[in-house]
């Protein structure tokens, strides 16, 4: 008689990103601009995050600080046990570069590097031996079903290939936090869902914590979570 299958536990998700009352105050000629005031969130491990509203409700500024490409002018954000928003300027960089991993909407590719040379970038700034580099490259083009693009530049590409690079790119890494700026707003409806439905599986499959900003209303079913946000403040928590 054969023994009994069982299905192996699932680790349990833990909190990766947390941030707590975060306010951007930006001065202008024509007195201050407040655009995020008092937001907070948490994301786990294996958790899609998307953050909903409209061009102007302050996503691009959350997503900022969440990264460390911006301070506070008030409020706290916590990257596992390290407080963020505390460190130097030099420890920020270092956790953006081993922690967290970009996606943009723009693509950000550049332009002269072919697709593999794209997704390497992160690795040799982190000095990673070229074996492991290329294991690593090729690894995460098969991820995004780029596997036969390797060679190809950026203008050799769809705009949907090209964002898949970028993914490719932001998870060459293994970070341990994804974040995503309105990355479909540059693709039709069509490419737009299959990116999301791409961002969706490596997420779950990968245990990253992902943050993902939209106002495509269309995109909010491969959420697990959606923060919407309205003028700098968020006003719904609600569930996808």
């Amino acid at each position: 008689m054969s023994a009994p299958t069982t299905t192996p536990a699932r680790t349990p998700a833990r909190t990766v990103l947390r941030a707590q009352g975060l306010t951007r105050v930006f001065g202008t000629g024509a007195g201050e601009v407040h655009a995020l005031t008092d937001a907070s969130l948490e994301v786990a491990t294996g958790e899609l995050l998307v953050v909903r509203g409209p061009s102007g409700s302050g996503k691009t500024t959350l997503l900022n600080l969440l990264g460390g490409l911006d301070r506070p002018t008030a409020g706290t954000v916590w990257l596992g046990d390290a407080e963020l928003t505390a460190l130097g300027e030099r420890d920020v960089l270092a956790a953006r570069r081993d922690r967290i991993g970009y996606v943009f909407q723009s693509f950000g590719l550049v332009p002269v590097l072919s697709a593999a040379e794209n997704v390497e970038v992160p690795l040799r700034l982190r000095r990673t031996a070229p074996a492991e580099r290329a294991r690593r490259v090729a690894d995460a083009l098969d991820a995004v079903g780029l596997g036969g693009h390797a060679r190809q530049r950026p203008y050799e590409l769809s705009g949907g290939q090209q964002q898949r690079v970028g993914i490719a790119r932001a998870l060459v890494a293994e970070p341990e936090v994804l974040l995503a700026d309105e990355p479909t707003g540059q693709l039709d409806s069509g490419t737009a869902a299959v990116v999301m439905d791409l961002l969706a599986r490596v997420v779950h499959e990968r245990g990253v914590a992902a943050v993902v900003s939209t106002h495509d209303p269309e995109l909010m079913a491969r959420a697990d979570r959606v923060l919407e946000l309205r003028d700098g403040t968020v006003v719904d928590r609600g569930n996808g």
